[in-house]
Formats: C-alpha cells, sequence, structure tokens
C-alpha cells in the first residue's frame, strides 16, 4: 500500500487513486495519510498516546508519572494527552499515582489529626507528654533501648513543629540533652533519676502554662489513643511496639490531666486509671501481650461518657 501510494503521487494521481478507492471499495471514507494518523494518535515517532512515552509504561497513564490525583486533574495542562506530542496520557500535573501530600502514618505532621501546623499548642504539648511518658515507663522498666525515643522526642529534629512556641511557656531543652547523654553512657534509671525527674517536671510546667480546655485535651487523647493503639496491635499481637507504647503515654496524660482539674468527678479519674491499667504494670514493653484494641476502644468511650456529663 504505502508503495503504490508513493509510486501514484509521484505521477501527481494521488487524488484519483484514493477517489478510485472510495468509490470502489467498502463505501467507506478514504483513511487518511499515515503523517495525519500519526499526528492524530501519537503512534508516530513523536511522544505521543501510545508506543511512545505515554500510555503504555512510559511516563503515562499507566506506570509512569501520570495519572496523579494529588495537584490537579486538569486534562489540558498535565504531561501529554495533548492530541500531538505530549508524553502520554498523564491527567493532572503530579508525578506518579500519590493522592496527596501527606507522610503517610509517621508520627509528628502528617499523621492523622496530628497535623502539628494547625494543632493548638496545648494538644501538642499534650501529644509531646504522651512520648515522655511512654519514655520514663519505659526506662524505668528497664528498657532504655525502647525508651530512647520516646525521651528524645521533644528535641528531635523531626519533630521540630511540635515545638514551635513553647519556648515561652518554659521549655527546656537542656533536661532532655541531659537525658540522651545518660543513654549514651549507658547509665542505670537509678543514676538517670534526679534527669528523668527534671524532664517529667518540666512537662508538667509546659502543660500547666499551655492552657487549654482540660476536657477538650483528654478528649483528643482519647481519640489518638485509638488511633494509635489500632496501628500498634493487630490481630491480638503488637505490631508496631512504638505506638503501643504511645497510646500508653497518652492514658497517662489524659490521667494526670484529670487529677489536676479543680472539679473532676472521681468516677472520671476512676475510668482513666482503669485505662491505664490496661497496659501491664511492669511498662508497655514491645513483648508484653496486648489488649484486644475493642477493649480499649470501650475503655476509652467510658470516658467520654464521663466528660459528656461534666
Amino acid at each position: 500500500m504505502n508503495v503504490r501510494y508513493k509510486t501514484l503521487t509521484t505521477l501527481g494521481l494521488a487524488t484519483t487513486f484514493f477517489g478510485l478507492t472510495a468509490c470502489g471499495g467498502s463505501g467507506e471514507p478514504a483513511p487518511s495519510t499515515p503523517s495525519a494518523a500519526s499526528a492524530e494518535h501519537g503512534e508516530g515517532e513523536g511522544e505521543g498516546h501510545a508506543e511512545g512515552e505515554g500510555h503504555a509504561e512510559g511516563e503515562g497513564h499507566a506506570e509512569g508519572e501520570g495519572h496523579a490525583e494529588g495537584e490537579g486533574h486538569a486534562e489540558g495542562e498535565g504531561e501529554g494527552h495533548a492530541e500531538g506530542e505530549g508524553e502520554g496520557h498523564a491527567e493532572g500535573e503530579g508525578e506518579g499515582h500519590a493522592e496527596g501530600e501527606g507522610e503517610g502514618e509517621g508520627e509528628g505532621e502528617g499523621h492523622g489529626g496530628h497535623d502539628m501546623a494547625t494543632l493548638p499548642v496545648e494538644k501538642r504539648v499534650a501529644f509531646m507528654s504522651g512520648h515522655v511518658e511512654a519514655g520514663l515507663a519505659l526506662y524505668r522498666a528497664g528498657a532504655p533501648d525502647q525508651a530512647a525515643k520516646h525521651l528524645l522526642h521533644p528535641v528531635s529534629e523531626t519533630h521540630a513543629a511540635e515545638r514551635e512556641g513553647i519556648d515561652a511557656l518554659g521549655f527546656d531543652a537542656g533536661a532532655f540533652e541531659q537525658v540522651s547523654e545518660a543513654l549514651a553512657a549507658g547509665k542505670s534509671a537509678e543514676e538517670l533519676a534526679p534527669q528523668l525527674a527534671a524532664a517529667e517536671a518540666n512537662m508538667a510546667l509546659l502543660q500547666k502554662n499551655a492552657g487549654g480546655d482540660p476536657k477538650e485535651i483528654i478528649e483528643y487523647l482519647m481519640a489518638t489513643i485509638v488511633e494509635e493503639y489500632s496501628v500498634g496491635v493487630k490481630d491480638g499481637a503488637i505490631a508496631d511496639p512504638g505506638e503501643y507504647q504511645d497510646a500508653y503515654g497518652f492514658a497517662v496524660v489524659a490521667l494526670k490531666t484529670a487529677q489536676r482539674m479543680d472539679a473532676a468527678p472521681d468516677t472520671l479519674v476512676s475510668e482513666l486509671k482503669a485505662l491505664t491499667a490496661m497496659w501491664p504494670s511492669t511498662g508497655p514493653l514491645a513483648a508484653s501481650t496486648p489488649k484486644p484494641v475493642a477493649e480499649i476502644t470501650a475503655q476509652t468511650s467510658k470516658v467520654l461518657l464521663e466528660l459528656s456529663g461534666m
């Protein structure tokens, strides 16, 4: 077909040839020229829809850098789907198939309800305090290796957003740096007792100075406990020790918050004590046998019920 087409074109008879084909063939319109087809469908040598860097395995619709649902879904300005020389069939401007800009299930920023850019300072302090409480319990239980990341949480560069504005509340980074040095030196809990007490006292000062509505703080902590415990415990076993331990720390902070309230009913304090008792008395160690997620959730619901009656 290509040879005859070129020969007839050379003789100046291309129009006649295609006219005869249209009349004597199936009755369908004559096919467009190869160059037109390539321009329309991207099947030529460009980076178009089919065999270039596009629709199949390139930077386009299927496995490449297209089809991002994150930053825009416009079919106009993406890298491709222009019916000429675009790179594939991308429907947006993002790279990949990411559906957002969050950082998954890591701690701190972007983790569920813990967006530190928008979380009020009193809840950020409560969140930070939960990590410290978990670390204190683990260190005193003789597990400094498990305690380390929790105790260093307040001075970790990874969680810098949590510290925004807390220096004015009396945050003492030096207390936690001393704990860090003692951890590196392998000191026992007895040797480290003064530094641990100083870190604990500093978190209590921050909670006091941050203020906020204690009821709202406890409600926030109950939701956070359920969220993190559900990540930490799967199918009756500890799947993520850090999250299991953090949930314990948040329960301790909630209990201490209730105990500082002027008019906290005894029933609220009792339900929070029952919640903290759902972790082993020896501490939230990674080798613990955890309570079922449903039981933790049910206990947090009892706490919330007490709060609703205040």
